[in-house]
């Protein structure tokens, strides 16, 4: 396992399908925000997915909800009891009461409604990690622990460049690890090649 760079704020996107509906006459958005043991793709030959006890440790954090990860924009918080976030078997659920007196929200709420917008996000630092840098060349992470800040109903779902970026570096650093190691055992074996012929000529 691998303790990853805890300061490195990471976003991650879900093509979910959230939905509205009225609750004792309170508008709501609910859907998951994230979903365990499937695969997502980065780039090509490079995947991740999340692991179900990936927030066994974070639930007690104070979470916002946001509108495209604005922090201008917040829809609610776990800690005044307008998010509700739990996890099931399936990924992180989620349930955001909507303030009827900010048009932010009411406006978000009616193109959810519509179908217009129905995606989402989450802001999060990785504590742990799994790396399987497999035979085929393609790498696949396992979130196992992470440190969640916010979530997000989204217009467009995107992966943040930095977190992209920071991966296809450790991909780069595997490659030059393995290029170091083959050139290395490719000096003993011309070493030991050396060696050998040496010896024949003395005997």
């Amino acid at each position: 396992m691998t303790i990853a760079n805890r300061d490195e704020k990471q976003i991650r996107s879900l093509a979910s399908d959230l939905k509205t509906r009225a609750e004792d006459e309170k508008k709501v958005i609910e859907g998951y925000f994230a979903v365990f043991n499937s695969e997502t793709e980065l780039f090509p030959g490079a995947y991740e997915e999340i692991d179900p006890g990936a927030f066994d440790s974070t639930m007690s954090n104070d979470i916002r909800a946001l509108i495209n990860h604005d922090t201008g924009l917040v829809l609610g918080r776990n800690k005044s009891g307008t998010l509700s976030l739990e996890v099931d078997s399936r990924g992180l659920w989620g349930i955001i009461k909507i303030n009827e007196n900010d048009s932010d929200a009411v406006n978000l709420y009616e193109r959810v409604k519509r179908g217009d917008v129905d995606q989402c996000s989450f802001g999060f630092r990785i504590i742990n990690e799994e790396t399987d840098f497999r035979d085929d060349g393609t790498v696949k992470w396992i979130l196992k622990e992470i440190d969640l800040h916010e979530v997000s109903v989204v217009t467009f779902p995107a992966y943040e460049a930095t977190g992209v970026q920071a991966r296809k570096k450790e991909v780069e650093q595997h490659e030059k690890r393995k290029l170091e190691q083959r050139k290395n055992k490719l000096k003993e074996r011309l070493k030991d090649a050396t060696k050998k012929t040496d010896d024949s000529e003395e005997d």
